[in-house]
């Protein structure tokens, strides 16, 4: 075990070296080839959900950085303040092996005239960037969330009119945005633009109780897979969409608490510790949605560790089947946890 531990060390600094002395676009597929095995590995060796996702994406954001400072070196961007956001899992720090790019690009600018103007001179480098991470093994949002698309290279002022719209006047669509942009993180440039309109948001959800009903309400659609019993739904060989009906219900209603208190948190978890308390959950409470959480986000990780190990396209989904006893308990009593903070929801919000 100590020899294990001992490498996997050894390869965490070598790796985090190479990723700093990364001078070379060319390069940077193979070395982001390489980062994917050391994370499968240490996937496998027994880490639980929430460290395994945070290595993850902790290696995944320092490769991005590195990515979109050497593609900034080949354009001649204008002078202005500009910041890359990361968005939905990547901005909670919660990527597993199966993520596609969400991103997008704000900068500073006077006038509309100037954010027009500027957005043109902006878009060949964020276009770049998305197929050069594409090339390092980030597949290309379909929904087309991503920096290099005009709609998400905006200005600030752009972005905040942008976030008034969707939570003053939420449609179907401002709901679904919500649980992707409502996740942003200033990643590289002038974070400062990030961090205030992170602050924007904030003053926004928390003044608007209204969204957060809407918010909650939409977070309800989707329910844990159990019976009146609260036993496991369906046959043992149907496999279960663990994202959309098991780790989407924690990060749903932690999102929502964040929103509704202030808290500035962006991970599942911070956001738990840091708002459960003010929305009425108990630190016993808090405890047991954070371990289940956890264990929803190791089982995700294990299951599509099995597929890559069998040559198998990776998805959400987990046959009960598969599982051992002890695993088979433990996903059932984590879903037990999500309905019990989607009554939290109910509760709250009168739903």
């Amino acid at each position: 075990m100590s020899q294990a531990f001992d490498l996997h060390c050894r390869q965490h600094l070598e790796l985090g070296a190479e990723l700093a002395r990364l001078e070379s676009l060319d390069e940077a597929p193979a070395l982001a080839a390489r980062l994917r095995q050391f994370l499968h590995a240490a996937a496998a060796g027994g880490l639980d959900g929430l460290a395994a996702t945070r290595l993850i994406s902790q290696f995944n954001d320092r490769l991005n950085i590195r990515v979109i400072e050497l593609t900034a070196r080949r354009h001649r961007l204008p002078p202005v303040g500009w910041c890359w956001l990361a968005l939905g899992s990547e901005g909670r720090h919660e990527q597993t092996f199966l993520t596609d790019q969400d991103n997008g690009l704000i900068f500073e600018a006077t006038s509309d005239q100037e954010a027009d103007a500027l957005r043109a001179l902006f878009q060949p480098f964020a276009q770049e960037v998305n197929q050069r991470l594409a090339d390092c093994g980030f597949t290309l949002c379909t929904g087309q969330i991503m920096a290099g698309n005009p709609a998400w290279c905006l200005s600030y002022d752009e972005w905040r009119s942008q976030f008034i719209d969707w939570v003053r006047r939420p449609e179907p669509n401002a709901l679904l945005n919500g649980s992707i942009f409502f996740d942003l993180q200033p990643l590289c440039g002038k974070t400062g633009l990030g961090d205030a309109l992170r602050t924007l948001l904030l003053g926004l959800t928390e003044s608007t109780p209204s969204f957060q009903h809407l918010m909650a309400a939409n977070a309800l659609q989707a329910e844990p897979p159990l019976n009146f019993r609260g036993e496991l739904a369906g046959r043992d060989s149907e496999a279960i969409d663990l994202k959309k009906f098991g780790s989407r219900i924690f990060v749903d209603a932690a999102r929502i608490f964040a929103l509704s208190t202030g808290t500035r948190a962006v991970n599942t978890a911070d956001r738990l510790r840091q708002a459960g308390g003010q929305v009425g959950l108990v630190p016993a409470e808090i405890a047991a949605v954070d371990a289940a959480f956890s264990q929803i986000l190791r089982l995700r990780l294990q299951q599509q560790v099995a597929s890559l190990a069998a040559g198998e396209a990776l998805d959400y989904g987990l046959k009960p089947a598969s599982l051992h006893d002890v695993d088979r308990a433990i996903l059932r009593e984590a879903l037990r946890q999500a309905r019990r903070l989607q009554q939290r929801l109910k509760l709250n919000y009168e739903l």
